[in-house]
């Protein structure tokens, strides 16, 4: 019997493969635990329409973080902080008030996560990375000003 792997089996293969096996262990085990389905035609062109549609859906995605990456370089944030007597600032300059600001001066709302920066505890002109996802890193340019 062929079955079609729905999730990776030990031993046997990884999903999306075809796989000929013995009646018993296909019906008895792989179906019924929701390892695999029966190979029939009308299953393998349902797989090859989904993984056409994952394909174009990722497509999509790329392009968009493409975009997104050329649009967040063209940014200058700018940030103003209290400061001391000294020239120094008071506390830093956060994840969360860079993601906050971001969102404020520009429209782009990004999780504080996916910045790539310690706290800024100077002032200046300062570059900051940021993961968008698939192996696709932006930055942009953030001024930290005094108040």
């Amino acid at each position: 019997m062929k079955v079609l792997l729905i999730k990776d089996v030990k031993a046997l293969g990884k999903a999306g493969e075809i796989k000929e096996v013995k009646d018993g262990y296909g019906q008895n085990f792989l179906i019924a635990k929701g390892l695999a389905k029966a190979a029939t035609n009308q299953v393998l062109k349902q797989f090859d329409a989904e993984q056409r549609k994952k394909a174009e859906n990722l497509r999509f995605e790329l392009a968009n973080l493409e975009k997104l990456k050329s649009e967040l370089a063209k940014v200058s944030l700018e940030i103003k902080k209290p400061v001391g007597a000294n020239g120094s600032l008071f506390g830093g300059v956060t994840k969360d008030e860079i993601a906050i600001a971001l969102k404020e001066q520009c429209g782009f709302e990004l999780d504080k996560k996916s910045l790539e920066c310690e706290t800024i505890k100077t002032l200046g002109l300062h570059e900051i990375g940021v993961k968008l996802g698939h192996a696709i890193h932006a930055s942009f340019k953030l001024e930290v000003k005094a108040e």
